[in-house]
């Protein structure tokens, strides 16, 4: 099979495919946006009916294919590792279910918060969910463990976790490919309640998943992404779980460390190497991209063994690793491998030139002027840019929809008028059953619906929202006559100035739609169609 160059995303999706994946189901997300994009342009893909059309959130992208998996073929559901919360209902249940057809949740976490609002580390859902994890150190592993994991699923039954980090998800290497998998046909659970988890078939099926552990760990032992490499020097013994494994070898001109080194890929621990290793080496040394997970389950497992990494100072206990963290780890004396030139400045992120975002904001901040500030609650997308000057005009940023949920727990504390400001997207992945509490109780909030026509801040995917919104906010109840449609232009500044002050006034909920198409991703999408003719 041909080799390929390819993002650690796409590598991932490649394998998937060639894995014989019937569907994909995501919520884009950075990192893990090219996974599903990469189906979506692949020539395989679209040829052999292969389902690739986003979905409205992350939970619904694990439900659907959990569905797919019910009905015997192979799934795949991708996102970043907030997006793991959104969806953790249905993830966690899915290992009491288990698995018909092979199902796979691929998500890519972000140390050191390079586009999140947080860093954490998607691997303590796989230890709750008590199911396989891989974790691939480069792109070749990404594709191979994507490729095997819908037969691991199947052979245990169980949906399979697998956990990129930005680095390995957005840089390039070559891919060798393996024999393409056909799809597997359409056969329905041997057991017709497999997936009914009432308490009484839950208890039975939990009991189940707990005596599999053993099978698991055995199962990780034996795995070609486990390896035990042997060295003289005994002073340390070193475990690097994915990507972090490459930092280590990052720091030996001919990748032969001293000191015997437990690669780790495959989760739940292999705990016969990892007693080997212990019993052989004076201390153990953890290097692994993200939360101490590791180095807190051999805390627990070895009891009083000298074990350092993260939680004792040896390793920064926050942010991603790189080649020089674990360079000073070992007390190696060699010149920095990884920095930033000091040449480069940091730039805060704006807004594109001509976004409409930007007349949004000016009428709002002169029809706020009277109210003062610490009044506007907003969440994630290219409108968060609204915190920053010159604009200064939104005071949170919690998680996807959290703007009207968090607005109208401002104006019931007393806090009146509030307003939210969340996006067209993100309104269709979380919003709308917020907006739904607030027209239940007639909450005196104002909600700004940025509608830019794209999911536009990861790469101007298809909005779910497209030209929906004004029924879908009709539909929840809210008064047409307080359902207000805008369009965010510098001409029309005194208009909307003057609409936002009379909602403002309003004693109930309203909703203004500032409508106006993303001008970045317009202009792609119309460059496309030329080009198509």
């Amino acid at each position: 099979m041909k080799k390929l160059l390819l993002l650690g995303d796409e590598a991932v999706a490649q394998g998937a495919l060639d894995g014989g994946m019937s569907g994909i189901y995501a919520y884009p997300g950075t990192p893990s946006t090219e996974i599903t994009e990469y189906v979506q342009s692949n020539k395989y893909a679209i040829e052999n009916g292969i389902h690739k059309d986003w979905s409205a959130n992350e939970k619904t992208a694990v439900e659907a294919a959990i569905g797919m998996s019910y009905a015997g073929k192979r799934a795949m559901a991708c996102m970043k590792h907030v997006g793991l919360n959104v969806a953790a209902d249905a993830f966690i249940n899915s290992a009491i279910t288990g698995a018909n057809g092979g199902l796979v949740i691929t998500v890519a976490d972000d140390p050191s918060m390079h586009s999140s609002q947080n860093e954490q580390d998607s691997r303590f859902y796989g230890q709750f969910a008590k199911i396989p994890m891989f974790e691939p150190c480069d792109q070749q592993e990404a594709y191979d463990m994507a490729y095997k994991a819908f037969e691991l699923s199947e052979k245990f039954r169980l949906p399979i976790l697998m956990r990129l980090v930005t680095r390995l998800a957005h840089s390039r290497a070559g891919v060798m490919r393996k024999d393409q998998k056909p799809q597997n046909q359409m056969k329905l659970p041997s057991d017709p309640r497999q997936f009914v988890l009432l308490p009484s078939i839950a208890k039975k099926s939990y009991k189940s998943l707990l005596q599999m552990q053993v099978a698991l760990i055995e199962e990780s032992e034996k795995s070609e992404f486990n390896k035990y490499i042997d060295a003289d020097n005994k002073k340390f013994g070193i475990i690097a779980s994915g990507v972090a494994f490459n930092y280590l070898m990052e720091n030996f001109e001919d990748r032969k460390v001293p000191y015997p080194v437990l690669k780790i890929g495959q989760y739940p621990l292999p705990m016969e190497q990892i007693q080997k290793l212990f019993n052989e080496c004076d201390e153990i040394l953890v290097f692994e991209d993200g939360y101490p997970i590791i180095e807190d389950q051999l805390t627990g497992f070895l009891g009083n063994a000298k074990v350092h990494g993260r939680t004792d100072g040896t390793l920064p206990r926050d942010g991603e690793l790189n080649p020089n963290i674990v360079s000073k780890a070992l007390g190696l004396n060699q010149p920095e491998l990884f920095e930033t030139p000091n040449t480069i400045e940091g730039r805060p992120p704006q807004l594109c030139d001509g976004c409409g975002h930007i007349d949004m904001y000016n009428a709002l901040n002169e029809a706020m002027k009277d109210y003062g500030t610490g009044r506007v609650l907003s969440d994630i997308g290219c409108y968060t840019i609204g915190a920053l000057p010159p604009f200064n005009a939104i005071n949170s940023c919690v998680d996807m929809g959290a703007s009207i949920t968090m607005a109208k727990g401002a104006a019931d504390a007393g806090l009146v008028p509030a307003v939210a400001v969340i996006g067209d997207s993100t309104f269709t992945h979380s919003g709308m059953t917020g907006l739904l509490d607030a027209v239940m109780e007639n909450t005196p909030i104002v909600v700004i619906i940025a509608d830019n026509s794209f999911t536009a801040m990861t790469g101007g995917q298809k909005s779910h929202a497209e030209d929906k919104i004004d029924n879908i906010v009709k539909g929840l109840g809210i008064n047409p006559d307080h359902i207000r449609v805008l369009n965010p232009l510098k001409k029309n500044h005194e208009e909307n100035v003057n609409v936002l002050k009379q909602e403002l006034d309003y004693k109930g909920i309203s909703v203004v739609i500032f409508r106006r198409v993303c001008v970045t991703h317009y202009a792609s999408m119309m460059k496309k169609k030329r080009a198509n003719k």
